[in-house]
């Protein structure tokens, strides 16, 4: 089974590209036992969504 560290690694991994489908069920499945990680998986969502309302400044004056 997935310890934590691994899931967090894999949590963060899934916000930068599409996990495998091993990957995606060791994650679920070790988020199905553990209610701690299912809080980290929650704010790695938000902080995600979040980021992506927070994109690099433009300046209108050009480069």
């Amino acid at each position: 089974m997935m310890m934590c560290k691994e899931a967090t690694r894999m949590m963060s991994l899934r916000q930068d590209r599409p996990l495998t489908f091993q990957e995606r069920l060791s994650l679920r499945l070790h988020l199905s036992m553990c209610g701690d990680c299912r809080k980290c998986d929650k704010q790695f969502t938000l902080l995600h969504d979040v980021g992506k309302h927070f994109g690099p400044e433009q300046d209108d004056d050009g480069p």
